[in-house]
């Protein structure tokens, strides 16, 4: 018992020193009217005064963070309002204008021009389109990125390097960081690394779509093409929302499809021979 107590002491004098004067993160943060980002790169200037409240003193070497940062994970089949519930998010998490935001998502996704995120309704915010994770410190700079307190990722199934750079910069640097995207691909298979940082969430949220073919609630993607390379960008002309049912049925008129298909390729073939 003497050996537990002491356990505790240390452990709420550690966690005192690193929180500097207060050893408790705020518990509830008021959503805001709208989210502040500026169109360089999404990140909000931060004043000095804010840096100061972060631990820094204004240098890089000087701005460590005070406290853990957190790991939030949306999940769900395409259509499943994942961008949307990422941008609500990082909303919440950046208070009322005084946490500094950033947004990232793959340059693979082109869809709607490389220098925004934007939802199927078509809202959209600023943010860096990279190839790689790793690089996004570099881009900003190590100054303007320790002046970072939230991150959002969109289309993180695209990253190789998620669950490391998600590591470093929770664990780390102190960051709160939000990521959106497929947990699996056409086949159910496991889409990319999403799943991987799943161990390291504070929270997992997993989203439903509407079957397009019934409207019962739909948690897989459809590919409607037969193009069977697992990365294939694309949106309603390629892709749908479908219930169990309708994924099962759907594979197999596919299947069938391609039978056919084939048999007729292969007709045409011996015909020209």
């Amino acid at each position: 018992m003497s050996s537990i107590c002491a356990m505790r002491s240390l452990l709420a004098a550690s966690t005192f020193l690193r929180s500097g004067a207060s050893p408790l993160r705020p518990l509830s943060r008021p959503l805001p009217s709208r989210l502040n980002l500026s169109r360089f790169g999404a990140v909000r200037p931060v004043s000095a005064a804010a840096d100061k409240s972060r631990g820094g003193g204004g240098s890089a070497m000087e701005a460590q963070p005070s406290y853990p940062g957190e790991i939030h994970v949306i999940v769900g089949p395409m259509f499943a309002g994942k961008t949307t519930a990422l941008l609500r998010r990082v909303q919440v998490e950046a208070g009322t204008g005084s946490r500094n935001v950033a947004l990232i998502k793959s340059d693979k996704d082109n869809r709607y021009g490389l220098d925004s995120v934007v939802t199927h309704d078509g809202t959209k915010m600023p943010c860096w389109a990279l190839p790689e994770l790793s690089s996004f410190q570099d881009k900003l700079g190590t100054e303007a990125y320790n002046k970072v307190d939230v991150i959002g990722i969109d289309e993180a199934q695209f990253f190789d390097d998620l669950h490391d750079f998600c590591c470093k910069a929770a664990d780390r640097d102190g960051k709160i960081v939000v990521v959106a995207g497929l947990d699996g691909d056409y086949k159910r298979n496991k889409f990319g690394s999403v799943l991987d940082i799943i161990p390291l969430a504070d929270s997992v949220t997993k989203l439903t779509a509407r079957c397009e073919l019934c409207g019962r609630r739909a948690f897989f993607t459809l590919r409607k093409t037969r193009e069977t390379k697992t990365e294939l960008i694309g949106g309603a002309d390629v892709y749908m929302p479908v219930c169990r049912q309708h994924y099962l049925d759907g594979q197999i008129v596919i299947e069938a499809t391609r039978i056919v298909l084939d048999l007729e390729k292969s007709k045409v073939i011996h015909a020209l021979k």
